[in-house]
């Protein structure tokens, strides 16, 4: 479904991806893990058209070359960023509505889908996302990226900063969102939650990937994870 080959990424002269490779399969969940300043977060960038990068990109056998961000995000790939976007000005229900793809007719999602995983935005539903926490603001943005039906969505750093109660409640979404066949690339530090719920485990350190496996096999990996992983 993603497939990433070589592909090399820049901030103006900084190089920061060094020939990262992978893919992800329909239906899966990938965990991206490592240190702040592996190279996570400008992997999902580069797949998102929000960096300059070389190499090959390819969604769906399609090349990624040269694309807009809206125009990858309308072939099918959601993004929700670390700095949980959301429009403060306006109500959780419309910055919902603001995600949905086209009427939303023959989506895998509905506004009833995601008041009945995040109850907390069903009571808020009327209430300015400008001045909710920053849990329900991650709720939000994650749902908002939902309405848009999205086949492989990026998920970055999505547990940063929320109470225990709240990231198993991530955990339970990011399995419900497996359960209706959408893909997910999940960037995240806790080790906990990403080896919980993921299918298979990348690992990166100085903007290439170190090791490619199973959650099995990264916790049997003990030189792997006290390189790039422990502190």
């Amino acid at each position: 479904m993603l497939h990433i080959h070589d592909l090399h990424a820049y901030y103006g002269k900084s190089h920061v991806l060094h020939g990262v490779g992978f893919n992800v399969q329909p239906g899966e969940i990938v965990a991206l893990l490592g240190r702040n300043g592996s190279g996570r977060s400008t992997t999902a960038k580069a797949i998102m058209g929000l960096v300059d990068w070389e190499g090959a990109i390819e969604w769906k056998g399609q090349p990624l070359t040269g694309r807009k961000a809206y125009e990858i995000a309308h072939a099918g790939l959601g993004y929700v960023p670390e700095s949980r976007d959301v429009f403060p000005h306006l109500t959780v229900h419309q910055n919902l509505l603001l995600g949905q793809k086209g009427n939303g007719k023959g989506s895998r999602w509905s506004f009833d889908d995601m008041y009945a995983m995040f109850p907390r935005l069903k009571e808020r539903q009327h209430t300015e996302a400008g001045v909710m926490s920053g849990g329900e603001q991650q709720m939000l943005t994650l749902c908002r990226t939902l309405m848009g039906d999205p086949d492989l969505i990026i998920i970055d750093e999505p547990t940063e900063g929320l109470a225990p109660k709240i990231v198993e409640l991530v955990g339970q979404y990011l399995q419900a969102i497996k359960a209706r066949g959408i893909s997910v690339l999940l960037i995240e530090q806790k080790l906990t939650i990403a080896m919980k719920v993921s299918d298979r485990a990348l690992v990166m350190g100085h903007g290439s990937i170190v090791f490619d496996g199973t959650p099995d096999g990264l916790r049997a990996n003990d030189a792997v994870r006290k390189e790039w992983l422990e502190v």
